[in-house]
Formats: structure tokens, sequence, C-alpha cells
């Protein structure tokens, strides 16, 4: 537990997000696997606060649903109107006081908007703010390009902070500064408190803002401060659909870093996309055109790829799935997958097991070193060890009104164009014969047969199909043959 653990986070989530033209609240996209929202409530948990407060507004009871999905201790303020980001703040305070908690500490407000913020740029304010004995501390950063940005104006002897300007209100060599506000803060709870309480809101927008409590504790003699982030592109707030998908670009970036620096291979990272819950282990292979979502895992020696996706999928040690399509699937070590697999939920593929080319499998139960193919369909099954499966297989499930269940044996040798209606079960050391339609049990080591005997009708197609290139080519191989004798 960090000495610094703030008293509460405030996380400003009130806004409609107009600019993203969305029926779905601008906190509640998503990128790599979590909200907005999300991704900042997971940044603020890092520093343990003893309150996590979301100011909700828009579209409440969706932000607030979310929310007690992905964190239910997280509490919630309700800002019925949008008067600016002072009021979102004392609401949050408001809300914590109701509840019966006093504010004594360090309240560190952030946006919900900003995804790439991370706990150890956050634990930096803090510590800064504690070490600067401030009574609020800015986090700040270093741009490239700050127009259109406030800008941080210090004290050139003591580095404190002695305003924010707006760029259209900026001098000429005030524009020329590019530590700029990133709109995150950290306060002295009761300082906080006693200043919010006297925001105006005679300003161009009737609202009151946050940023004029600095003015207000500045005035009353106490210090501001600023915190430098170490990568001015995590304080990047997403407003629209471009942004969004730029952040995207920036968190999957960083998340395949993160990755190949712990000794997993990524063939192409521009062409590879991770979701946040996605884990690796070392020597394991990502190949191009890749999508690894939810809570994947890819073993040691495994490769996935090129052209494939997975999510809620584990691959086993040294196991291959390429141009796959998986979700909530276990592929067990050294199995093989693809190409143009699907497996759905439920799969569990035992140790070097195959689903081959454009093979379908739900809900099945696969056994160590049985293979099924190609272009077959397992479905509600369970299938022993060693066992072929043959092409063109379909494990006929469902009646119209339920789903039934097939067991297949181990060492089981099924023949091509095999129906197994279930439900049904085939012997261990059972055998079926290719163009069969399995209808009952199969008593372990027989072999089944289940087809019509075969009737050859001499001379049809003479009879039916006089003239066609079929009967020229039967009459000339007759000839033919007639000659050979």
């Amino acid at each position: 537990m960090s000495a610094n653990r703030p008293a509460a986070v405030v996380v400003l989530a009130a806004g409609e997000g107009t600019r993203m033209k969305s029926a779905t609240p601008k906190v509640l996209h998503t990128l790599c696997g979590r909200s907005l929202v999300g991704h900042v409530v997971a940044a603020s948990r890092e520093l343990d606060p003893e309150n996590l407060v979301v100011v909700v507004g828009h579209a409440r009871e969706q932000v607030q649903a979310h929310l007690s999905e992905v964190d239910p201790a997280v509490r919630t303020a309700v800002q019925h109107e949008q008067n600016g980001t002072g009021h979102a703040v004392r609401t949050a305070l408001e809300e914590l006081s109701q509840s019966g908690v006093a504010i004594d500490g360090t309240v560190i407000v952030v946006c919900g908007d900003t995804p790439l913020l991370t706990g150890e740029t956050l634990r930096l304010l803090g510590d800064t703010h504690a070490a600067d004995g401030n009574a609020v501390t800015v986090l700040s950063a270093e741009v490239p390009d700050a127009t259109g940005y406030g800008r941080i104006v210090r004290d050139e002897s003591s580095g404190a902070v002695t305003a924010i300007v707006e760029h259209k209100d900026a001098s000429v060599a005030q524009r020329a500064i590019r530590e700029i506000n990133s709109g995150v803060f950290a306060f002295d709870g009761r300082l906080l408190v006693d200043a919010l309480g006297k925001v105006r809101t005679d300003n161009s927008q009737g609202e009151e803002y946050l940023t004029d409590v600095l003015g207000i504790v500045r005035e009353a003699g106490h210090r501001v401060g600023a915190a430098v982030a170490g990568d001015h592109r995590e304080i990047l707030g997403i407003n629209n659909r471009v942004q969004l998908a730029q952040a995207r670009r920036l968190l999957n970036d960083r998340l395949l870093e993160r990755a190949m620096l712990a000794g997993v291979t990524v063939v192409d990272p521009a062409s590879t996309w991770v979701d946040v819950s996605v884990t690796f282990e070392p020597d394991a292979t990502v190949h191009p055109g890749t999508e690894l979502l939810g809570a994947t895992h890819i073993a040691t020696g495994a490769e996935v790829g090129p052209h494939s996706r997975l999510s809620d999928t584990s691959v086993g040690a040294g196991a291959v799935a390429s141009f796959t399509v998986a979700e909530g699937v276990r592929i067990g070590e050294g199995a093989n997958v693809g190409p143009y697999a699907y497996l759905r939920p439920g799969t569990d593929l035992g140790p070097k097991s195959k689903a081959g080319a454009y093979v379908e499998m739900k809900n099945a139960s696969i056994g160590e070193g049985t293979k099924v193919p190609h272009l077959s369909y397992v479905g509600d099954a369970t299938i022993g060890e060693f066992t072929n499966i043959g092409a063109a297989s379909v494990f006929v499930n469902y009646d119209g009104e339920a789903k039934h269940h097939t067991t297949v044996g181990s060492h089981c040798r099924t023949g091509s164009d095999n129906m197994f209606v279930a439900p049904v079960t085939i012997g261990d050391g059972a055998y079926t014969a290719a163009g069969s339609v399995i209808t009952k049990d199969v008593p372990p080591g027989s072999l089944a047969v289940a087809r019509g005997q075969q009737r050859n009708i001499e001379g049809w197609v003479a009879r039916k199909r006089p003239g066609s290139a079929a009967a020229q080519a039967a009459s000339a191989a007759r000839q033919e043959s007639e000659g050979e004798r």
C-alpha cells in the first residue's frame, strides 16, 4: 500500500459526448477490451484509494450498470445537470459526506475519457503532491505542439504554478510554453471542500469551473504545483471516433511492446490486436492479422495465426492455431487447429489433438491424440483418445426442439461422410463404414454399416440421356472395351 494513499479518487464521467455521434454514452465506448471509464477506474484502483467515486449524468443507468459489472465497489454520484467540472466534484464529495465519509487527505480528480492514463502516472501525481506540500497539484505534460491547450505558467524561482492560461488568452511568450494542463489534479481534501463553496458561475458558460479552485487556494496563500507526466500521450482525451482509433492504436502498441519485452514474438505488431486482459508466456508466437481478446492466454511455444481471432481461449504449450476463430475454448498442449477452423464455446481439445481444415466444433470434448481432420461438424459430443473422425462427418445434435449428446470412444475409426444422429454412443475400438447414418449405439470393437445396398442400372444414361456427352463417353468406353476383348 502506498504511503500516499488518497482519501478519494473522483472520476468525471457525466458528459454526453455528442461528438461521438453515438447512442452509446461516450465513456462506454471501448478500446482493447475495456470501456473508456473502465480504463480510468482500473488505473485509479492501482492507487488503492479509500474511496473511488464516479460522477455520472448522461445515460447514468447504463453507466452505473456497467460500473457495477467491472468494479462493484465503485460509488457513483449523480450530477443531474451538467453545471461544470467544479459542480461535478462537489457532487461527488457531497455523496461521500452523505454516506458519512469525512474527507481528510488527498483527493485526486481524473477525467473518465482518458484511457491511456496509467496508475504509475497517477502515483507520480500523488507523490509529488505530498512531497511538495501542495494544496493543489496539476498533472501536466510537455507536448510537441501546445496549440489549443491551457499553458502551465510557473514561478521561475520556486517552480510553483502561478496560472493556467488558455491558448486564446495567452501572450506570445506564454504560447511558447509547451507544458500544458491535463485536467487531472490532486487536491488537499479539506481545502478543496472549502474552495468549491467559493467557486462562482459568472463566466460565459454559467458553470462552476474546477480550475477556479487553483486561484482561490493560491490567493489564500497556499502552494499550487505541477507533476509532469513522462509521456504526454497519456493525457489524451477522447471526443470523437478518430481520437478513439488513435488511442486504441497507442494502447495496443503499449500492450504489444510489453509482451515482446517479456519474450513474446509478435511478427507484425501493426496487424496484431490484443485486449488488456490477454496474457502470454515467453516464447509464444503471434503471426500477422491476429486478434486476441478477453481472457485469452497463449502458453510457451504456442503459435497463433496468421489471421486468427481468439476470444476467452487458452492455447496450450506448443499448440498451433492458424486461420482460426475460437471463443470460450481450451486448446491443449501440442494440439493443431486449422486452417479455417471455427471453435465455439465449450470446446475442449485434448493434448496433441487436431481440429483441421473447415472443422466446426461446439460444446465438444476431444481426447488426447484424437483427430477431426477435415470438413466436419462436431457439436454436443465427447470423443475419447486416439480416435479418427472421417472427413465430412456431422454430429446431428438438434432435433428441432432439444440438443442431444453423442459419445465416441477411444481408438475408434469412423468413416467419411458419417452422420451420428444423437443421442448415440460408439464404443471403444469400433469402426463405422463410410457413408453411414448411425442412429443406434455401436458396441465396442464392432463395425457399423448403415447404408443402402448399391444397385447399378445398366444402360440408364443411353436411355435417359441419349446424345449427351455422358452417353457418348459411355458408348466410346463400351466400344473400346469390346474391341479389347
